[in-house]
């Protein structure tokens, strides 16, 4: 039975050729024997509009479209690094633009999906700046520029992200499991799956009495590549390389 493949943060760019190109042999050599493949943010590591024609966008498109044209169904949900993923990217690739979060029914069992940055609630800064970025003014004001303009802007957010981020303790940036639990039982699922952290583990805990579980993807790097696999109701992490 074909599997259902999870990914997220794979923060593709001109500067890490490496792992573009693990990603496009990914597609090629697993993801094309899969049913499903999600994609939970920060596909990219900056995504400036979908008129973008700068590498590695025409390749990744490319290859997503040969994916999806195969039969495999592919879902992205929006990372901070590329929310501005819109319906032109979602048509050439043949692809699904999910929100977040989002539920759906995986191996049988709910299961709640998110990039996983709305749950790192104590990071109020972040928080605040994130719902700034994504305010429709300012989305206007952003795609209305040149390509060059916004390049330059994507980077100079990239390098002031980095430096805040370096000031910060390890646990402001992690989850808050209140959170996690909070929007848990708002949708109604014991399985939760998400990224963003780069904080790759499964945590088991109790939810109101049940058994409860929580999946964080991992980052990929230029010579491996991690995933989830939901086959006959089974769920592992597995890597490729």
């Amino acid at each position: 039975m074909p599997a259902t493949l999870l990914i997220s943060d794979l923060h593709l760019s001109h500067q890490r050729p490496a792992t573009v190109a693990l990603f496009l042999r990914f597609l090629q050599e697993q993801a094309c024997q899969a049913n499903e493949l999600y994609i939970l943010g920060d596909l990219f590591d900056a995504w400036i509009g979908d008129d973008n024609t700068r590498p590695p966008a025409p390749e990744t498109i490319q290859a997503l479209r040969q994916l999806t044209d195969r039969g495999c169904k592919l879902f992205v949900m929006h990372g901070n690094r590329d929310f501005l993923l819109g319906e032109q990217f979602a048509q050439a690739t043949g692809g699904i633009l999910l929100p977040d979060p989002y539920v759906t029914d995986l191996g049988g069992q709910p299961t709640l999906l998110m990039h996983g940055d709305l749950l790192c609630s104590d990071d109020t800064e972040y928080q605040q700046a994130r719902q700034l970025l994504r305010s429709p003014a300012f989305i206007q004001d952003f795609v209305s520029r040149t390509l060059e303009e916004r390049v330059q802007l994507a980077a100079e957010y990239r390098r002031r992200s980095g430096e805040v981020v370096s000031l910060k303790s390890a646990d402001i940036m992690d989850v808050n499991q209140q959170t996690v639990e909070n929007y848990m039982r708002e949708h109604k699922v014991n399985r939760l799956i998400h990224g963003h952290t780069h904080r790759p583990a499964l945590h088991e805990f109790k939810l109101d009495e049940s058994p409860a579980q929580r999946y964080v993807l991992e980052d990929w790097h230029e010579q491996s590549g991690s995933y989830l696999s939901i086959q006959d109701g089974h769920i592992q992490q597995q890597t490729f390389s």
